[in-house]
């Protein structure tokens, strides 16, 4: 890899610290589709690959939605802007801001009580925020009833009628707006096809499937042609391989249809998968937003860190800073990591000794073997340990590492060649465990 390649990767991969109180925005060009965690190699520490699209984000690319098919980019951009809302005395949403951009695949990620819901529907008009204001297209849409409003919301109940037929339930609006028979005909067996039921028109929603369902209630909202598709949660009553399925079905409707998509879940996986951004919230704050690399490779907060996957988090003292000399600005920290004792790691802005800051490394990124590694490199961090506990998943192991004291480090190895014997490292064994000083972060400045 030639050092400009290098650098661009550097500077699309460790992110800016991010002091309490400031927020951004991070962009990058398309989607990142990926099971889970970032390229890895379990044999060796080389160099990392560069992605096709120059390692998104951070200082890179703009951020531009796929394009869509013959609707292409007809969605709205939706502003958010110091939205709050209480109910009673509790704080629901704390002054929320955001921007979601025509024709995007935005998701609101969070656990259970973060305001996820209430914000989508302050957007839909269900709610009325206390305070801030909310615009489609740069019009703010606050004084207006929902049915007036360029948005449609697909529930998590689905909220079919139950004495319809699938067809009749996807022209319920046409109807009420009395439209021309052969216009309801039409455009009904065009959003049929486009869900795939033009078989099961005649059918009522108590003979078909939770997927089936699903995709009615996508295709009646989507029907009147919104702006803004809202999808509070639409997947979560459905089994795990069925919700794996729709999960690449909405997303190939979304880059169908090109409208912008507003998906509410508290699934990290499902925000991965198919998302441009994705905000994170908790409490009724908005955390972090940026795109799938973004949120899982660089955690903002501790929280993000937590939520967002598996990672190992501990809390450092800084203990000594050298600027090193490359074609970009970068440090190599060293920290003081009581659990484990030195750890080197670089970043892109200056933090300076004594400072108390996070570390995180996540599980994938550290290699584990019976033997010290050879490797002569600098930043190299070594440690040695014993394995408390293998979990066998078929496609990777999941090692919980002993290391001083009652410290347990997580490691992942996925398993690349095919082994009659199975993993070679199991219970008890004495370990390596290794990584480089570009794999971790420093996730918070505390002062």
């Amino acid at each position: 890899m030639s050092m400009r390649a290098q650098a661009e990767f550097r500077r699309g991969s460790k992110r800016r610290l991010t002091l309490p109180g400031k927020t951004s925005i991070l962009d990058r060009l398309g989607k990142i589709r990926r099971g889970g965690a970032y390229a890895q190699s379990q044999k060796s520490h080389g160099e990392r690959p560069v992605p096709e699209n120059g390692g998104g984000g951070r200082h890179g690319t703009q951020f531009l939605p796929k394009e869509a098919g013959s609707n292409k980019l007809k969605g709205s951009d939706v502003t958010v802007e110091g939205v709050s809302k209480f109910f009673d005395s509790f704080r629901a949403l704390n002054s929320v801001s955001l921007e979601i951009r025509k024709g995007e695949f935005f998701s609101l990620l969070g656990p259970s009580g973060c305001g996820k819901t209430t914000l989508l529907r302050i957007i839909a008009g269900f709610e009325r925020p206390d305070s801030g204001t909310v615009a489609f297209d740069g019009l703010d849409v606050l004084a207006l009833p929902p049915n007036r409003r360029q948005a449609n919301t697909v529930f998590q109940n689905y909220a079919l009628f139950p004495h319809l037929s699938v067809f009749e339930n996807v022209a319920f609006s046409m109807r009420l707006r009395k439209a021309p028979k052969a216009e309801v005909e039409s455009k009904v067996g065009e959003y049929l096809r486009l869900v795939q039921l033009e078989d099961h028109a005649g059918k009522k929603p108590g003979q078909l499937s939770g997927g089936q369902k699903q995709r009615v209630a996508i295709a009646r909202a989507l029907i009147s042609e919104p702006g803004v598709l809202l999808l509070d949660e639409p997947l979560s009553a459905l089994d795990a391989k069925l919700r794996h399925h729709m999960l690449i079905e909405l997303d190939e409707i979304h880059d169908k249809i090109g409208v912008t998509f507003i998906y509410v879940t508290h699934d990290q996986q499902e925000a991965l998968s198919v998302s441009d951004r994705i905000a994170v919230m908790d409490q009724g704050d908005v955390l972090q937003i940026g795109t799938p690399h973004d949120i899982y490779e660089s955690p903002k907060t501790d929280f993000v860190a937590r939520f967002i996957g598996e990672t190992n988090l501990f809390d450092a003292t800084v203990q000594r800073v050298e600027k090193m000399e490359r074609e970009w600005v970068e440090y190599m920290a060293e920290l003081d990591v009581p659990e484990l004792g030195k750890v080197k790691v670089t970043t892109v802005d200056e933090v300076m000794v004594g400072q108390k800051v996070s570390f995180t490394i996540r599980p994938e990124k550290i290699v584990i073997g019976k033997e010290r590694p050879s490797s002569k490199r600098a930043d190299i961090n070594i440690f040695s340990g014993a394995v408390d506990e293998p979990i066998y998943s078929g496609f990777q192991t999941k090692f919980y590492v002993k290391m001083t004291g009652s410290t347990l480090l997580r490691v992942i190895k996925q398993h690349a060649n095919y082994s009659d014997e199975g993993p070679s490292i199991k219970w008890k064994d004495s370990v390596f465990l290794s990584w480089t000083a570009d794999d971790g972060y420093i996730v918070e400045v505390r002062n």
